[in-house]
């Protein structure tokens, strides 16, 4: 009986101290003393109560705009926001302080975060990479700017990783034409994926499929169009058996080429005749 007494005890402290504390964030939220203002926020950021902290920094953007505050009031509230994870905020605000405060003392973290928060965000390969871009854009000026800084290395991690989702967006989307039988459009995307990412580790898969995208688009093609078509994929066959020697496609593309050749020489023997 004792013992629930006082554990009731003890939950009747903690709601009191919650209410007061509660209590008081009110005050301050509504206070016009914005020097207390700020300095309360700064404590609840060091705290870890983001939430608290970013609600103030967010008046505290606007009063104290055009001061000698102003950049870390925009540090702090992108700071913030991280905490809260709503990184696209965060970004934009690191990214203002960049534009706005070019000499302030958190401009070369700033330049870091801006490129972090976009890797954050950075959506799966199968969507659109617009932000994966930027986030490697923004985090390859930081290592141009500040190349001895300790952060390059995590910098050029991040970009590696980045670099590796592009590359697989542009295997996918390459992959995807091949998939659906649109041979003449997946010659196109295939071409543009290697060409754009020669040392893709998808390089061998890219290069069959784009010789069998020849391949099927000319013995499927009227007769105008065929021969061009044929030379092509022959010529697409020495290209990927010179790199790929050994390739576990090779039965395959043998086939190709025996196809391929019999019926250039077929179409050549049938121009003699005529």
């Amino acid at each position: 009986m004792f013992r629930k007494l006082r554990i009731l005890g003890l939950g009747l402290v903690l709601f009191a101290l919650l209410l007061s504390s509660c209590g008081n964030y009110n005050k301050i939220v509504k206070s016009t003393d914005y020097e207390f203002k700020y300095k309360k926020a700064v404590e609840y950021y060091e705290d870890g109560e983001y939430v608290k902290a970013g609600t103030l920094f967010q008046e505290l953007v606007n009063i104290y705009r055009g001061t000698s505050r102003a950049d870390k009031i925009y540090y702090y509230y992108a700071k913030s926001m991280i905490g809260q994870k709503d990184y696209l905020m965060a970004g934009h605000y690191f990214k203002t302080l960049i534009k706005e405060f070019p000499t302030s003392e958190h401009v070369e973290e700033a330049q870091f975060m801006s490129g972090y928060c976009a890797y954050l965000i950075s959506p799966k390969p199968r969507l659109d990479q617009a932000i994966t871009q930027e986030a490697i854009d923004a985090l390859q000026l930081y290592i141009n700017l500040y190349p001895f800084n300790e952060r390059v290395d995590e910098a050029n991690r991040l970009i590696d990783e980045l670099q590796d989702k592009l590359v697989y967006k542009s295997y996918l989307s390459a992959k995807l034409y091949f998939d659906f039988d649109q041979y003449k459009a997946a010659v196109v995307a295939l071409n543009n994926s290697l060409e754009k990412y020669p040392d893709s580790k998808y390089r061998e898969e890219l290069m069959y499929m784009l010789l069998k995208s020849k391949y099927l688009l000319a013995i499927r093609s009227i007769q105008e169009k065929q021969e061009v078509r044929l030379s092509s994929a022959l010529d697409e066959y020495f290209t990927f058996i010179d790199e790929y020697p050994d390739s576990k496609y090779k039965k395959e593309v043998d086939r190709f080429y025996s196809v391929t050749a019999k019926m250039l020489n077929y179409n050549e023997e049938e121009t003699n005749i005529n």
